[in-house]
């Protein structure tokens, strides 16, 4: 190998020392001193969030972790306790409200995943002269009702079944209540009160 060939590669390895090695360096100031890259703050996912839920009607301001539920939303930090906590699993109906006019179990709802919808409780669903809801009136009048804790949840599963058309017959009420469990066993009167709402309601609207 000729002098010329080795001049070529000993320069070409002082080349890659010198790459290799000015690569590692940290990155270093004008004043000399290294300054290491600064660092961006990860986000505590536990971290409350302020969002606005529409309840009843009302703008009710919230800062919550993301990973509360509507129920406890509801019960703890709005004050809304007539949603009852049961299961707290989704089985038994106790929570339940509507959300843009449909059946929502609440314990299995996240409170900022209904964020710019209507949600209605129990506590609003009387009429503006503060008389009862059919719904409601029904189930004293057919003593649908023994220890009460059910019943809220039972109340606002039979306004959505009666909107929803599902309340033609006993078997219908039955099946489209079923989500809804009463530890009394109260299940006959609950379905004659959802039947006798229903047909009020059908009368006012034929009137």
């Amino acid at each position: 190998m000729s002098e010329g060939e080795n001049a070529k590669r000993h320069s070409r390895r002082k080349f890659l020392m010198v790459s290799a090695s000015t690569a590692a360096l940290p990155l270093v100031g004008r004043s000399g001193r290294i300054e290491a890259a600064p660092l961006q703050p990860v986000p505590n996912p536990r971290d409350p969030v302020r969002f606005v839920l529409k309840i009843n009607d009302r703008e009710q301001p919230v800062s919550l972790d993301v990973r509360t539920t509507l129920l406890d939303t509801l019960r703890e930090h709005l004050g809304l306790t007539g949603a009852k906590k049961g299961c707290d699993q989704g089985q038994c109906g106790a929570c339940t409200v509507l959300v843009d006019g449909r059946r929502v179990l609440s314990c299995l709802t996240l409170a900022a995943s209904v964020r710019g919808k209507s949600i209605t409780t129990i506590e609003g669903i009387a009429e503006p002269n503060s008389a009862l809801h059919p719904m409601q009136q029904a189930f004293i009048d057919h003593d649908a009702l023994q220890c009460g804790y059910c019943t809220p949840g039972q109340i606002m599963s039979a306004i959505a079944c009666v909107r929803e058309g599902h309340a033609g017959d006993d078997a219908t009420i039955r099946e489209y209540m079923s989500g809804n469990l009463c530890r009394c066993g109260a299940y006959s009167n609950i379905v004659a009160a959802v039947s006798d709402a229903a047909s009020q309601t059908a009368t006012v609207g034929k009137g």
